[in-house]
């Protein structure tokens, strides 16, 4: 979810060089594939902790830019759509090859899917880009395109990690950009009618030591300092 659009479609053939930066390449020095890759696991897991298979579902990743995470978690889901206000970083992502639906938002507060077509949503690193006088009507319109029962994981930078803030104040793509804290993501899930399921800090540990020591993650997941943090909400039915 972008607050400029021309401006995102000029950065769309150098996104990942605007995104360098000497911390965050020191965490992740094979590029970002390690951050996509840790948001893929993170989704699995939720869903394998829940008995809960994904083959027969349909996701939408929200402000999806370039489809990285689609890339790596689409074949996970029956269907897989995105969305984002930048045509340009869509058709940079060639997503259309590997199946995936995706559309352009005339309006970066309006989502262009149709009621309740989805059992799952994504918004990864996107409500920092969007006005606050926007974020509720945003989470809104994601309640809107989601199935009763259906499950929306907000994923966002953490702004209680000092390395975090440093990055996000010095990379241009973020330029502008105002982080959440969490308790502000959970009251947006909540006026929208969302039960927040759980919420976990990750990306503690640099891409070499994690793939050596990563259960350490799992036993950080509560304490507010990972670079990141995931918000799961669900729509609870009726009978609830």
């Amino acid at each position: 979810m972008r607050p400029n659009k021309p401006q995102f479609d000029d950065f769309s053939g150098c996104y990942d060089e605007l995104l360098r930066d000497p911390l965050r390449d020191r965490f992740s020095p094979d590029g970002a594939a390690f951050f996509h890759e840790r948001k893929r696991d993170l989704i699995r897991d939720f869903f394998r902790r829940r008995a809960t298979g994904t083959s027969a579902l349909a996701w939408l990743d929200v402000g999806c830019g370039k489809g990285e995470l689609l890339t790596l978690l689409g074949r996970d889901f029956a269907r897989a759509a995105g969305c984002d206000p930048s045509a340009g970083m869509l058709a940079a992502g060639g997503l259309a090859a590997i199946g995936v639906e995706t559309r352009a938002q005339e309006d970066s507060r309006k989502i262009p899917f149709e009621d309740a077509r989805f059992d799952f949503v994504t918004a990864v690193c996107v409500y920092h880009h969007v006005p606050p006088a926007s974020r509720t009507a945003l989470t809104a319109e994601v309640r809107r395109v989601l199935k009763v029962g259906g499950v929306f994981a907000l994923i966002e930078h953490n702004p209680f990690n000092p390395a975090t803030r440093l990055i996000v104040s010095r990379t241009p793509v973020d330029a502008g950009a105002l982080l959440l804290r969490p308790s502000e993501s959970r009251r947006l899930l909540r006026a929208s009618g969302f039960q927040v399921e759980e919420q976990r800090y990750f990306l503690y540990l640099p891409g070499s030591l994690y793939r050596r020591f990563g259960a350490i993650e799992a036993l950080l997941a509560k304490a507010p300092l990972g670079g990141q943090y995931a918000l799961f909400g669900r729509i609870s039915g009726p009978e609830s």
